[in-house]
């Protein structure tokens, strides 16, 4: 039986996802992994193949509300470019301990590639109304407050706090949902 990676029922829905590094490595404590992962999601935004409402970064995983005309396959798009450029990004900074770590997280069936950089689910959630997408806008933005990394969720920098709170943000976002 196939196994289906992005189980989305309405893919051109908002939906709530999570990106999380393989063993929740905390690779976006360096700024240029971050970087990596905001460059991508404004070039899918500008070339309209993706609707940004949120998101934010923490050191080992992300979240992110987004819609698209075929959001799974934007979403592995997204994870695919990603990963290529993280990893390619650690071995030109000879971070070999951590690449290392990424290479033994990789699962065994995994024949075609050395790493394994995310992991593969990213637990897509339908956005169906206003009142969740404020939840899930919250939930997000309270991840760093949560963690004790800030007091308040618009001092983290990875985050689209800034946004909703009527500051310039890293990344823009759809605030018209």
């Amino acid at each position: 039986m196939p196994r289906s990676r992005y189980k989305i029922n309405e893919p051109a829905s908002a939906h709530f996802l999570t990106c999380t590094v393989v063993g929740w490595l905390p690779v976006f404590t360096r700024p240029e992994a971050a970087q990596i992962l905001l460059d991508s999601w404004r070039f899918l935004q500008e070339n309209g193949r993706l609707t940004l409402y949120g998101d934010v970064v923490m050191e080992n995983h992300l979240h992110l509300i987004a819609s698209a005309a075929d959001l799974a396959k934007e979403i592995g798009d997204f994870k695919s470019f990603t990963a290529r450029q993280i990893l390619d990004m650690l071995e030109t900074c000879g971070e070999t301990g951590l690449l290392d770590l990424i290479r033994h997280l990789k699962p065994d069936r995994k024949v075609d590639r050395k790493y394994q950089f995310w992991v593969e689910e990213s637990h897509p959630q339908e956005i169906l109304n206003p009142e969740m997408m404020t939840q899930k806008l919250e939930y997000m933005h309270f991840n760093p407050v949560r963690r004790g990394y800030v007091d308040d969720p618009t001092h983290w920098r990875y985050s689209s706090a800034r946004n909703c709170a009527g500051h310039e943000g890293l990344i823009p976002i759809r605030m018209d949902w």
